[in-house]
């Protein structure tokens, strides 16, 4: 039977997240979703992890947008929900996603996000990108971005870009309708804040989204984020 949800994580040399992270998604794949691993080339122990947790392994070319692409094309699902490997979903996420999108007729949507394993600041940016999210109608990879396969396909994907894949596909998404806010939240570690600071973080990001939205371009924007 087709399942009705396909699950899309990219990952690049996860091979420590991995098993806790396809662990927790085991109920889910009792009911009938599928998972799929998009690898973009690990030279760690991440394929064969996912092979030996069941999971469907895709290699593709290495970026985020283009592994995802590449997970959505070889997923049967009729919604496509794409999940970082350091985010964990709510439970009865399946029937969250499915019941709330046909009941309020939308063809995409995200969760509230909460980062955890970081310092105290981040309760307040995680409010912050749920409030914003809210208001503006545009999600972050973070908050597990789902849609409609119809949808996804019309737009043509995740535009092959290196950085703001999330926000310009869901630029794209509104245009079709409003997205799908869901108050239940995914859990996202805050090793990326931890990596370079906090604040230093914070700041980064702002900058790089407001040189987006001022059209600066992905690749220039990417340099700057390395």
């Amino acid at each position: 039977m087709r399942p009705r949800l396909s699950i899309v994580m990219p990952v690049l040399n996860e091979a420590a997240q991995l098993p806790t992270r396809l662990a927790r998604l085991a109920s889910l794949r009792e009911h009938g979703v599928e998972l799929i691993v998009a690898d973009g080339g690990s030279d760690d122990d991440s394929v064969r992890i996912a092979h030996e947790a069941g999971a469907q392994v895709v290699v593709s070319k290495q970026g985020r947008a283009r592994q995802m692409n590449a997970g959505a094309r070889a997923a049967c699902g009729n919604v496509l929900l794409f999940l970082h490997a350091d985010t964990d979903l709510p439970p009865d996420a399946d029937r969250l996603i499915l019941d709330g999108l046909a009941s309020r007729h939308r063809a995409w949507g995200r969760f509230d996000v909460e980062i955890i394993d970081g310092p105290g600041m981040l309760v307040v940016v995680a409010y912050m990108m749920n409030l914003r999210s809210r208001l503006s109608g545009i999600a972050t990879g973070d908050q597990a971005i789902f849609v409609r396969r119809e949808a996804f396909e019309r737009l043509g994907g995740f535009p092959d870009q290196p950085l703001m894949e999330d926000i310009e596909l869901s630029r794209r998404l509104k245009r079709i309708s409003r997205p799908l806010c869901l108050r239940e939240r995914v859990t996202t570690s805050g090793r990326r804040w931890a990596a370079r600071g906090t604040l230093a973080t914070i700041v980064l990001m702002w900058r790089l989204r407001f040189a987006y939205w001022r059209g600066a371009s992905p690749e220039r924007l990417a340099e700057r984020y390395r």
